[in-house]
């Protein structure tokens, strides 16, 4: 199982599975599979974030990163109804997590909480960043990935590396002034090969992407072309 950031090889394409019925109990799971298979064949990294009912039986039938779609910021196990606890997804074999995405944000102080929870129990940490500026902020918490996801481009079919490449050039450019270590994904509307080439030409080190493979009428066509494009075959 992957454990560790430094054996995850780049370009990364890290799948959002969110809470969509394509996504959900068996067909999370085949869909994990799929992203398995593609990972095997092409030798790349290709993660998923399933939704939190499905993390455990995915972790156990994989060997591909898994992530957690968000953690609280709680340092420990305990009686916490309905939170998510980084040391109980790291017990089930969890790799990382989201923090902060638009659809689950949090203030600064949350975010910095959850990136140092994170490092403590081992979980790589993928924070999402709106722009530039916020991006910078959250550099400071020296996370270990950073997604630029313009929230008003997410699941448009719009990528924010055709739509806004400016967003993307500066917001790598802010972070690595303050941290040059941290990796930068890129996000939101990710939906094709070239949206793909895009990005890594900008400078980032892979995508973030969702409704695109998770909706597909064949998600592992889509997902093989953002393959093919992110390894340039």
């Amino acid at each position: 199982m992957y454990r560790n950031i430094r054996i995850m090889n780049l370009p990364i394409i890290l799948i959002n599975f969110k809470s969509y019925k394509e996504a959900t109990g068996d067909r999370a799971l085949c869909l994990a599979e799929i992203c398995e298979e593609l990972s095997t064949r092409y030798k790349t990294t290709i993660a998923v974030v399933p939704q939190y009912i499905d993390l455990k039986e995915i972790c156990r039938k994989v060997e591909i990163p898994v992530f957690a779609q968000h953690i609280d910021a709680i340092e420990k196990s305990g009686a916490y109804t309905g939170h998510v606890v980084a040391e109980n997804l790291k017990e089930i074999g969890t790799t990382g997590t989201l923090i902060n995405h638009s659809e689950k944000k949090l203030k600064l102080g949350e975010i910095e909480k959850c990136v140092e929870i994170a490092r403590k129990n081992d979980l790589i940490s993928v924070c999402c960043a709106a722009e530039s500026e916020e991006a910078e902020a959250i550099a400071r918490f020296n996370p270990d990935f950073i997604a630029i996801e313009p929230p008003e481009l997410i699941g448009s079919g719009i990528s924010v590396s055709t739509a806004k490449p400016e967003v993307v050039v500066n917001s790598i450019k802010n972070i690595q002034e303050v941290n040059p270590k941290i990796k930068v994904l890129c996000g939101a509307g990710i939906s094709s090969g070239e949206d793909v080439r895009k990005a890594l030409e900008l400078g980032t080190c892979g995508v973030l992407v969702a409704s695109a493979v998770v909706k597909a009428s064949n998600p592992e066509k889509i997902l093989e072309e953002l393959v093919k494009a992110g390894l340039n075959i």
